[in-house]
């Protein structure tokens, strides 16, 4: 598993010049071998427990690629009004559940056409709209809060951190919730990891069970949310299982669970090309046609550093680690995710003058658009291409044209290797987000 489904895997052997050097960059390339590889992984959790598994479009949003997701997928999950629309047009046989902080009235009729189950986040606003949505035929749930936090070092993840605005506490339900609202219920929702493994959701399962197993024998379904790196190499798929069937068993209630990027973990790449190579103090930056700030807003904001091709993260504190650089490329060996180092810290010295590090950024005027210190097997030059792994996820459905920047082009690559192009962006694209 570790070698089919490591970040450049998807290259099968060849470079990346070699395969995406006559595209203009910066690009992104989505590989629907990649995908299918995930999809039918996930596939054999639901075949085992009979769960059912949901697509967060708002981790992966790209259409075009759907159909080589939806033979795995129960249907998908939106985070509000257009999303709910773009699974019902795009997946019309499958269903859409929906879940938001709060629903607008203005959008509500609409998404009634749409989403065939409707998750609340507070019994006020399933006071609000869950007759309406009864009286449509909906099936609705309750978004709960078991208040038992497994994040590290995500805390801007954290849906159960002191204060959060996201689900329902066992005592706001206590205060709110009449016979008559529970009566509206079909199932409850919980969403509490992120990027993590499935000990985490056995801690979370445990929490629900002390405060809301009394509730759950009611309901017919239990949606366990996202945050399940599945398709991670290590990920403990067993203790996954267990979970599953310990709700099954516990409550008799169908689960469904709605990761975003189990299903596009490392079935993606971004292309750049270094534009100029500059050094300021000891730190030899690599600007490039891409930015973390436009085009991968994840290393900003999580922070996460993608893995890049041909190179490691970090500095090489250790001969051993340096040699890890100019030995022979192994995708195992390279981190899927590293929180970004210090941009204060240099990275060369008379001690390392040999080593081929690298700070990458863009060409953006934010000082901090920094995508983090990398070292290559090679000395970059003008020219030389830099391919980011594992940006299918939080990528195009994120990006902006901040300082103007083009938005970067859409490829599939099919499972015969063929690329297609599947956008056009240009100056309109940028122009009519800002008026007419």
């Amino acid at each position: 598993m570790a070698d089919r489904n490591a970040p450049f895997a998807a290259l099968r052997g060849k470079t990346p010049e070699d395969l995406f050097g006559r595209l203009a960059t910066p690009c992104y390339i989505l590989d629907e071998a990649a995908l299918r590889r995930n999809g039918e992984l996930l596939a054999g959790v639901a075949a085992r427990t009979g769960c059912r598994w949901l697509l967060a479009q708002k981790a992966f949003s790209n259409y075009d690629c759907y159909p080589v997701l939806a033979p795995f997928l129960a249907g998908t999950e939106a985070s509000g009004l257009y999303e709910a629309r773009l699974g019902f047009e795009t997946l019309p046989d499958k269903e859409v559940h929906v879940f938001c902080g709060a629903y607008r009235e203005q959008d509500f009729g609409e998404l009634l056409r749409y989403a065939g189950h409707i998750v609340f986040n507070s019994p006020a606003q399933l006071a609000k709209f869950g007759p309406r949505a009864k009286a449509a035929g909906k099936r609705l749930g309750l978004r709960i809060n078991p208040e038992k936090s497994t994040q590290e070092g995500h805390e801007i993840y954290d849906p159960c951190a002191p204060g959060s605005r996201l689900g329902t506490t066992r005592a706001q339900w206590d205060r709110q919730m009449t016979p008559e609202l529970v009566a509206l219920l079909d199932g409850l929702h919980f969403h509490t990891l992120c990027e993590q493994d499935s000990d985490a959701l056995e801690v979370t399962l445990q929490a629900v069970a002390e405060k809301f197993g009394d509730v759950l024998p009611q309901m017919q379904w239990l949606n366990m949310g996202g945050g399940h790196h599945v398709t991670r190499p290590d990920y403990d798929i067993p203790r996954l299982e267990r979970c599953i069937r310990f709700a099954q068993e516990q409550w008799s209630v169908t689960v469904y669970l709605e990761p975003g990027e189990a299903w596009a973990l490392n079935a993606g790449f971004l292309a750049s090309r270094v534009l100029d190579i500059t050094e300021n103090g000891g730190v030899v930056n690599a600007i490039l046609d891409c930015s973390a700030a436009c085009h991968m807003p994840d290393v900003i904001e999580m922070p996460y550093q993608p893995p890049v091709y041909g190179a490691v993260i970090g500095r090489p504190l250790e001969a051993e680690a340096f040699q890890d650089c100019h030995s022979e490329r192994s995708e195992e060996s390279v981190p899927s995710a590293s929180k970004n180092t210090d941009p204060s810290t240099p990275l060369r010295s008379a001690q390392d003058d040999r080593a081929n590090i690298y700070r990458l950024g863009g060409p953006s005027c934010l000082s901090g658009d920094v995508i983090g210190d990398y070292c290559f097997e090679h000395p970059l030059q003008e020219g030389d291409m830099v391919l980011f792994g594992d940006l299918a996820i939080y990528s195009t459905c994120k990006n902006n044209s901040f300082n103007g920047m083009p938005l970067p082009n859409i490829y599939r690559r099919t499972e015969d290797g063929r690329l297609e192009q599947l956008t056009e962006f240009g100056y309109r694209d940028f122009k009519y987000r800002l008026g007419r």
